[in-house]
């Protein structure tokens, strides 16, 4: 039993907290394949896309089902094979390619081949991959057998088979198959379909298959020139008559290249016949001409009227161009339907999208059972020929909502002890637990006086100051500076002056500037925190116009927690007695993550962060910062990394880390051994660098946010508001591994929608968790979130870690921000204008920053560049210029 997994087993089940149960999305396999699968790898040659694939395999089926395939359905994802069957009848043997007389035809879209075009031929060759022992994946899934790759093709296999019908049926994308029934129209030519995912997944003696719904953006079908009018965002096509300029030929051209259409305009028998648009004439169709093959040139109109007795009726309209010289006008096209939208939605687009996907939980819990009715897996003759069953009813599973940890305000609070309800509270009779004085500031109004007058600045900077110092903080200086500053000018320049204002105005150094932002655009924002980060060394803080204006208290009181936080002060904690793991002995909680760049950008690099605690109430952190390789899982100077945090850690503890809680983010099942080997040796590097002795205890956790697992209350007692689970749900059997020690924690209160779960999964556990304990400091962990009055739904440390990958972004001057994209879209998609990647190095204290958006500040950076050292070292007690910047006093 204890060479099952490298990783850690299950030590035991919880028993803390209250019992409930829960449905899940996942649906029991109650009968598996007895007989071994054999798996052939396949060859189609030419090479085609996996969609086409699928095609040719469909019509191989119906050519040879009786004889080469003896009437037994096979299953095909596009390069491999599963069936019960040796095809060793028309083999050389089972270790070579089968002849070449497997041949097949496939008709055109028309139906038909015609003697006009040459067939779509095509050679299926089969080669035996292996065969699946079937007793071998039931040893595993009985916690009797390790999970062998013999076992991890059998699951896929599995996952194989219960898509192979959906995916010859429908529309599929990845694990998800998509269905026009219900559809939703978006702005400029695009609707949103529903989607259904299916997966198999194993569990203690079972298969389980998770079932959920997907979403995604697909093309409208019908005339083009209806989505032309709606690309162009007009009512009908007849505002169209008049033609259009250049600009929305430009536009709609990079809209439409590559979307396949069909013509209308030659009958029925030829409207099947399908064309890809490679780009759009300059001309309208009235002035595009062609040579007609009479030696005589004509344009399009013409032809049409001509040829097909056809007047156009938008003849100063372009056409669209689908192989060189052959032009189509506009109102002859139809969009072929189930085209998927691979291009950036719009906002209004991006908006309705949500509305689409944002379901309550007992609506999603009603679909999800009607995708599998649709799926229909008692009727799928595939899965009856595999002997496979899916039971059609939602699993039961038993669960505990952990109890709530008490949090701890300020002594002098009229509420400095309480227990948060629902998982969420607000700073009413509260002080924060270590309350920052903020002295020299000054504000920046990115704007003219009109935009934000100065008496509208006054009133909300009184309101802020009275809220801030309501709970807790200290604001001697109430009258800061007020500047206006044009968003488009210099804005290095304007910050350096409210810098040097502020500075004078109360003679000393300078603590915070805060900046009213004019819209939710990134480029200003970028702007601001790489000039406040990297270039003048202080703390930022931004806030939307709008808000000042208003100047709420709720949102002053949001701000005041930000504020706090990076001027070094502590909003709330946790009493010691509720977090021992931390308390009893110095140790440090890590969290580390990933940004990569957007798809289809390897150019670029990615950046990982790890953040670290810094006190024994888990309530101050620091981090560390790396550019590396694009799109590389690994963290690639982690060593370094860790051994930053720990002599930060020494420095403000003056006590080295007994034990190291580490907790990834950002790792897939299948590259878990990898990170394991890889990241927790590099951990222990950094240790030995520090002193060979130095040996403090290692714990590894990986955290899970991308996943497809969702419970829905039985009991509405069990539910909150929203008719989720409520914060602390946990559960740890039925679904989860056969035997590693992994579970589900919904540690936070849903908003609107069907909260995600997190799923933790122990990797390396040297300071031997109990299941109790692991899964109630993980909870606890979610209550200190330095930047809202809320449980979060993932550690703080990993939080932190994704903010910072995030912000990280911004301190590049190279990258050209658009005004359409929000702070976390230009967080995922900017890049480091570094020419060795790995020479760029970064420690920062990490804390909350602006209200309206999920990024948060970064107080302490160092860089440093080959040949041009670069040090800039913030510190909320105060700077000091130096030769290269600041550095700390």
């Amino acid at each position: 039993m204890a060479n099952l997994t490298e990783f850690v087993q299950r030590p035991d089940l919880g028993r803390l907290g209250k019992g409930i149960r829960v449905r899940s999305n996942f649906f029991e396999v109650t009968s598996l394949p007895q007989e071994n699968i054999i798996h052939y790898d396949v060859t189609i040659t030419p090479d085609v896309p996996p969609v086409l694939n699928r095609k040719i395999y469909e019509e191989f089926e119906k050519e040879n089902l009786a004889s080469t395939l003896h009437n037994i359905r096979a299953v095909f994802d596009g390069k491999s094979i599963f069936s019960f069957i040796l095809y060793n009848n028309n083999c050389v043997d089972n270790t070579r390619y089968c002849k070449e007389f497997m041949n097949v035809t496939l008709p055109e879209d028309d139906g038909v081949i015609s003697a006009k075009r040459a067939p779509r031929a095509f050679k299926i060759k089969m080669k035996k991959a292996g065969e699946i022992v079937m007793e071998e994946l039931h040893r595993f899934l009985e916690g009797r057998g390790q999970l062998t790759p013999n076992c991890l093709t059998g699951i896929m296999a599995l996952d194989v088979l219960i898509r192979h019908l959906p995916s010859m049926r429908h529309v599929t994308v990845g694990r998800s198959f998509f269905t026009r029934q219900g559809a939703v129209a978006l702005a400029g030519g695009a609707e949103v379909w529903q989607g259904y995912y299916q997966s198999a997944r194993p569990a203690k003696g079972k298969i389980m298959i998770n079932v959920d719904l997907s979403a995604t953006a697909f093309y409208e079908a019908g005339p083009l020139v209806m989505m032309v009018t709606k690309l162009l965002g007009r009512r009908t096509p007849d505002d169209l008559r008049r033609g259009i300029t250049d600009k929305d030929r430009i536009k709609i051209e990079k809209a439409l290249k590559n979307l396949k259409v069909k013509v209308i305009h030659r009958g029925e028998a030829t409207s099947r016949r399908r064309f890809k648009i490679s780009k759009i004439t300059p001309t309208p169709a009235n002035q595009t001409k062609f040579d007609a093959g009479d030696g005589h040139t004509t344009d399009v109109a013409d032809y049409f009227a001509r040829t097909y007795n056809q007047r156009l009726t938008y003849p100063h309209l372009p056409c669209i161009v689908v192989r060189k010289d052959i032009f189509l006008p506009l109102e002859v096209c139809e969009v072929i339907e189930g085209q998927r939208h691979i291009r950036k939605l719009n906002e209004k687009q991006t908006a309705d999208m949500i509305r689409f996907t944002c379901q309550a939980p007992h609506l999603r819990a009603n679909k999800i059972k009607q995708g599998v009715d649709i799926l229909n897996y008692r009727g799928n003759e595939y899965l009856q020929q595999f002997g496979l069953v899916v039971s059609n009813d939602m699993a039961v599973v038993p669960a505990r909502v952990l109890p709530t940890p008490t949090l701890q305000y300020h002594p002098s609070s009229r509420e400095a002890s309480f227990v948060p309800r629902e998982g969420s509270w607000n700073l009413r009779d509260k002080k924060v637990a270590q309350g920052a004085t903020l002295g020299s500031w000054s504000i920046v109004a990115f704007g003219s006086d009109t935009d934000f007058p100065h008496q509208s600045i006054q009133a909300f900077v009184r309101e802020l100051i009275i809220t801030c110092q309501d709970n807790g903080m200290n604001i001697p200086n109430k009258t800061p500076p007020i500047m206006h500053s044009n968003p488009q000018g210099d804005v290095e320049s304007s910050l350096k002056q409210a810098w040097l204002r502020a500075g004078n105005a109360s003679k000393a150094q300078p603590q915070m500037l805060l900046c009213v932002l004019p819209n939710t655009g990134v480029p200003l924002y970028a702007e601001i925190k790489r000039v406040t980060d990297t270039v003048i060394g202080i703390a930022s803080q931004c806030i939307q116009g709008r808000h000042m204006m208003q100047a709420k208290k709720q949102y002053c009181a949001n701000v005041c927690l930000k504020l706090n936080v990076k001027l070094g002060g502590m909003n709330v904690y946790i009493s010691p007695t509720q977090i021992p793991f931390i308390s009893d002995r110095p140790t440090i909680l890590m969290g580390a993550d990933i940004s990569h760049p957007a798809p289809g950008d390897p150019a670029r690099p990615s950046i990982s962060a790890v953040c670290a605690s810094l006190d024994a109430k888990a309530s101050r952190y620091s981090a560390a910062i790396r550019v590396q390789t694009g799109r590389t899982e690994i963290i690639a100077d982690l060593a370094a990394m860790v051994k930053d945090l720990l002599k930060n850690f020494y420095q403000t503890c003056g006590r080295k880390p007994e034990r190291i809680l580490f907790y990834r983010d950002g790792v897939s099942e299948g590259q878990f051994a990898q990170v394991m080997n890889g990241e927790i040796k590099a951990v222990r590097l950094a240790c030995a660098s520090l002193n060979e002795s130095y040996q403090p205890y290692i714990t590894f956790v990986v955290v899970q946010k991308r996943h497809h697992t969702r419970f829905f209350p039985m009991d509405r007692r069990d539910s909150d508001r929203t008719g989720n689970c409520l914060p602390g749900t946990v559960i740890e059997s039925t679904i989860t591994h056969p035997f590693e020690f992994d579970f589900y924690l919904q540690s936070h209160a849903g908003l609107q929608g069907t909260s995600r779960p997190t799923h933790y999964h122990v990797l390396y556990d040297e300071n031997q968790f109990s299941t109790d304990g692991l899964q109630a400091l993980s909870y606890n962990l979610c209550y200190v979130y330095a930047r809202c009055t809320r449980a979060v739904s993932l550690v703080p440390p990993v939080y932190y870690a994704h903010i910072v990958c995030r912000r990280a972004r911004f301190h590049s001057r190279a990258e050209q921000w658009s005004d359409t994209e929000s702070a976390e879209e230009c967080g995922q998609a900017a890049s480091f204008a570094i020419v060795k990647p790995e020479l760029s190095r970064a420690v920062a204290v990490i804390q909350g920053d602006n209200p309206s958006s999920d990024v948060s500040g970064i107080v302490r950076f160092t860089q440093e560049k080959e040949n041009a050292p670069t040090i800039i070292e913030i510190d909320i007690k105060g700077l000091k210029r130096g030769d290269h910047g600041f550095h700390v006093q």
